[in-house]
C-alpha cells in the first residue's frame, strides 16, 4: 500500500487560516526497540525448567507455611504481609491474607490497643486493612497529634515510623484533614531525613522511592522489582521469602517477554513506519502500560486483549491528528456503522487502513472469546471505541476552530477521548468467571471510580503536556473561563487530581459496588498514567520510559 500524500491547500478558510495549513505530522520519535523483543519467542526462551519448577514450589510452600504460623495478632504478621504484597508475590497467598486481614479487622479494637505508641505499627495496620478494603476511621492517628492537631515534633525523627505514615496517609478520603495533614508533615521531615542520610541505606532507598511514588500509586510489578533490591538490603530480611520473589519474578518475566514477541510479530503486520509514518510505534511501551493492569500469569488472555484495542486506539488517535477533517468525518461515520465489509475506497490509503486494522483486530478478539463462548463481551469494547472516536472528532472540530472550549466541555469531551474509558471497559472482557453481565453494565454507565481514573489520567496528561499536540487542554479552558494565570490553573487541576485520587480510594472502601478484582483495574489504570506521566509524556517520548522497560522486561533479578 502506498503512502498517501495531502493533496495541495484548498481555498477553504477558516478563521483566517487554510484548513490543510492546520494538518500536522507530528515528528514522533522512531521506535527504540527495532526487533529487539521479537528474540523472546517460544523456539528459545523455556519459562520454566524442572528445576525452577521444584525450587519455586518449594520456597512457596515454605512462605505459605511461614504464613500459618505467624500469629495473626502479632506485628510481625503485619510485617510479613506487607513484605510478600511489596515483593510482588500476594498472588500466591490471596486466600491466606485474606483470612489473617479479615482477623486482623475483626478484632480491630483490640489490636490497636496493643502498640498504640508505635506509630509504625499502628501505620502499617491501617494501610494494608485499607489497602483491603476495610473502612478503618483516620483517627487511630490522633494519638500521635497535639491538641492544636498538630503532629507531635518528637516524630520528626522517627523516619521508619514517618514512611509508614506517608504511605498510609495516600489511602485517605475526602474530609481526612488529619491524613492530609500527614502527608505534608511527613513529606517534609522524610525529604530531610534524606539528606541528613539520617537512616540505613535500605531505608533510605525505600524513602527516596515513597516520596517519588507513593505504594499507593505505584505499579506492584514496577514496585517489586525496586523493593527486592531495597528489602535484601535490610538486614532483618527474610531470605526464603527473598529468595522466592527472585525466583518468581524472573520466571513470570520470562512469561512476558514472550508475550511481548508476540505481540511485536503482530504489530509489525501493520508496518507503521511505512503505511502510517505519522504514527507512534510504540508497541513495547504499551505492553508496559497494560503489565500495569495485571501482571499475573492468570490474566494472560485478559493482558492481550487490552494491548490490541491499545493498539489500535494509538493509531486511530494519531490518525486524527494528521487526517483533513473532511477525512476524519468520514472515518468518524463509518466507526459507528462498524460495517466489517465498508472499504472506504474513495478516502485516502492511510485512512482505509486506519479502519481495516480497527475491524479486522476486533474481529479477530470476538473469534478469540468464541473460543469460551463470550464473544459478545467484544461488543462492550466496541461501544467505547465508537463513543473514543466520537470523542476524537470533537476534540479536533476544536482545533480547527480554534475554540477553547469551557471546562465542563472540556471534561465531557476529553475525558472519553483520553482512552481510559474504553480501556476500563475493555480489560473486564478476557477476565473470565470473575465478571458478569452486571458487571459489565456497571462499568459502562461510568461509575464514580471509573470517571475519578480517568479524570486523574487526562489532568495528569494536561499538566506535563505535549509539544506536539495542539488541541485545548485542561489549562487553556480553566485560563480562559475564570481569566487566570497558567500557573492558577494548574493548582486548580493538581487539586482535581487530589479530589479524584480521594475518590478512587473512597471507592475501594467496604461496601463496593463491583468486586476486589474489577476495582483494582481501574485502580491500577490510575497507576499506569501516574508512571507515564510522572516525568513528562513516557508514552510519546520512548526514553523516558526505556529504564522501566529494561527493569521489567529485559533485566532479570539477580539470584
Amino acid at each position: 500500500m502506498e503512502i498517501y500524500s495531502p493533496p495541495p491547500p484548498v481555498p477553504a478558510i477558516k478563521n483566517g487560516k487554510n484548513l490543510n495549513e492546520r494538518r500536522k505530522s507530528a515528528k514522533f520519535h522512531p521506535c527504540i526497540w527495532g526487533n529487539f523483543f521479537l528474540k523472546y519467542n517460544s523456539d528459545n526462551t523455556d519459562i520454566i525448567d524442572a528445576a525452577q519448577q521444584e525450587e519455586l514450589a518449594k520456597h512457596k510452600e515454605m512462605v505459605r507455611e511461614m504464613l500459618s504460623l505467624t500469629a495473626d495478632d502479632s506485628t510481625c504478621k503485619l510485617e510479613l504481609i506487607d513484605a510478600i504484597q511489596r515483593l510482588g508475590v500476594e498472588y500466591h497467598f490471596e486466600k491466606e491474607i485474606e483470612g489473617s486481614l479479615k482477623y486482623i479487622h475483626d478484632n480491630y479494637k483490640q489490636q490497636n490497643s496493643k502498640n498504640n505508641d508505635d506509630l509504625r505499627t499502628v501505620a502499617l495496620r491501617f494501610r494494608l486493612l485499607r489497602q483491603q478494603g476495610y473502612n478503618i476511621p483516620c483517627e487511630v492517628f490522633s494519638k500521635f497529634t497535639d491538641k492544636q492537631g498538630n503532629y507531635e515534633a518528637a516524630l520528626q525523627d522517627n523516619v521508619e515510623g514517618l514512611l509508614n505514615l506517608y504511605e498510609a496517609a495516600h489511602l485517605l478520603k475526602h474530609d481526612e484533614e488529619l491524613l492530609d495533614r500527614a502527608i505534608e508533615f511527613c513529606s517534609s521531615h522524610l525529604r530531610a531525613s534524606v539528606l541528613n542520610k539520617a537512616a540505613d541505606v535500605s531505608l533510605c532507598k525505600r524513602v527516596g522511592e515513597a516520596l517519588k511514588m507513593p505504594n499507593r500509586w505505584s505499579l506492584t510489578r514496577l514496585g517489586a522489582r525496586k523493593f527486592i533490591s531495597a528489602y535484601q538490603e535490610d538486614e532483618s530480611h527474610n531470605e526464603t521469602l527473598l529468595n522466592f520473589a527472585k525466583l518468581d519474578f524472573n520466571i513470570v518475566q520470562k512469561m512476558h517477554q514472550r508475550e511481548l514477541s508476540d505481540a511485536t510479530r503482530w504489530w509489525k503486520k501493520f508496518d507503521i513506519a511505512n503505511r502510517m509514518p505519522y504514527a507512534r510505534d510504540r508497541i513495547a511501551e504499551l505492553y508496559l502500560w497494560m503489565l500495569g493492569v495485571f501482571f499475573e500469569p492468570c490474566y494472560a488472555r485478559a493482558r492481550s486483549i487490552l494491548l490490541k484495542a491499545i493498539c489500535m486506539a494509538s493509531i486511530v488517535d494519531d490518525t486524527f491528528e494528521y487526517a483533513t477533517i473532511d477525512e476524519l468525518q468520514i472515518l468518524t461515520d463509518t466507526v459507528q456503522r462498524w460495517d466489517v465489509n465498508e472499504t472506504l475506497e474513495d478516502s485516502p490509503p492511510y485512512i482505509q487502513m486506519c479502519y481495516r486494522s480497527l475491524i479486522d483486530t476486533f474481529t479477530e478478539l470476538e473469534d478469540e472469546m468464541e473460543k469460551s463462548g463470550e464473544s459478545n463481551r467484544v461488543q462492550y469494547a466496541i461501544q467505547e471505541m465508537k463513543k473514543l472516536v466520537l470523542a476524537y472528532l470533537e476534540e479536533t472540530k476544536w482545533l480547527y476552530d480554534d475554540y477553547i472550549p469551557t471546562v465542563d466541555e472540556y471534561m465531557k469531551v476529553s475525558l472519553p477521548s483520553s482512552v481510559y474509558m474504553m480501556l476500563s471497559t475493555t480489560s473486564l472482557v478476557g477476565m473470565g468467571d470473575q465478571v458478569s453481565e452486571k458487571d459489565f453494565d456497571w462499568i459502562i454507565n461510568e461509575p464514580l471510580i471509573d470517571r475519578a481514573s480517568t479524570l486523574a489520567a487526562r489532568l495528569w496528561n494536561d499538566l506535563v503536556g505535549d509539544e506536539n499536540e495542539k488541541k485545548p487542554s485542561s489549562i487553556h479552558s480553566y485560563m480562559r473561563q475564570y481569566g487566570v494565570s497558567e500557573e492558577e490553573a494548574r493548582a486548580q487541576i493538581e487539586q482535581q487530581v487530589k479530589n479524584a485520587l480521594k475518590d478512587i480510594n473512597q471507592e475501594c472502601l467496604e461496601p463496593t459496588s463491583a468486586s476486589m478484582p474489577i476495582l483494582m483495574r481501574v485502580l491500577n489504570l490510575a497507576r499506569t498514567a501516574k508512571l507515564f506521566y510522572l516525568d513528562g509524556d513516557g508514552y510519546t517520548d520512548p526514553n523516558k520510559s526505556k529504564e522501566t522497560v529494561k527493569m521489567l522486561l529485559i533485566e532479570a533479578v539477580p539470584i
